[in-house]
């Protein structure tokens, strides 16, 4: 399957993908759709690409202007290819890469006080990390106010309507394929 950079200024660049089916890549069609609707968050975001794979969700927000992402997967093989894509988009810069867990990863960034706009969650499918990672992500206060996690999942996976204060915004489906979007509950006055 070949995978490729939507927009912004790696536009067209051909991204590496693992020879095994470990990895399932976002295919273009849930890509460039997702990034419709995400669009007016990428500006200047922090991202965290959690579950990273190829990185090329944390790859396409830095083509469009982010103003960085850290990019984490606990797979030796997916953090040689994000390295290898990160090269090749010359985003190196912008990049911070953890090749852990995503429990130590969350650990982590939250002692460094870390926040995020945009937190893609893309988990192997079946294996029901999906709950446990967004309550992580909310008990660590990861996310900015304003800010949007993003999971993509199997169709078949149901999700609750909030999570600890993250309440779904919306849910989008493509075929085997269903995103679903949580940002924080509004805050009183």
């Amino acid at each position: 399957m070949s995978l490729r950079v939507i927009s912004g200024k790696a536009r067209g660049l051909k991204l590496d993908t693992p020879k095994n089916q470990d990895v399932r890549p976002t295919t273009d069609r849930v890509k460039e759709s997702l990034f419709n609707m995400i669009n007016s968050y990428i500006m200047e975001s922090e991202v965290l690409d959690l579950f990273a794979g190829t990185g090329s969700l944390g790859i396409e927000c830095l083509s469009r202007g982010a103003k960085s992402c850290t990019f984490v997967d606990i797979s030796k093989e997916s953090i040689d290819i994000v390295k290898s894509n990160i090269k090749k988009a010359r985003v190196e810069s912008e990049s911070i890469i953890l090749n852990l867990d995503f429990k130590t990863a969350i650990d982590k960034l939250k002692l460094q006080n870390s926040k995020f706009d945009i937190i893609f969650m893309d988990p192997p499918y079946y294996k029901n990390m999906f709950i446990e990672a967004i309550e992580k992500i909310d008990n660590s206060n990861l996310l900015n106010e304003d800010g949007i996690i993003v999971v993509e999942h199997d169709t078949k996976d149901l999700f609750e309507d909030s999570i600890g204060r993250l309440n779904k915004s919306r849910e989008k489906k493509y075929g085997n394929t269903t995103l679903t979007f949580y940002k924080l509950e509004e805050q009183d006055e």
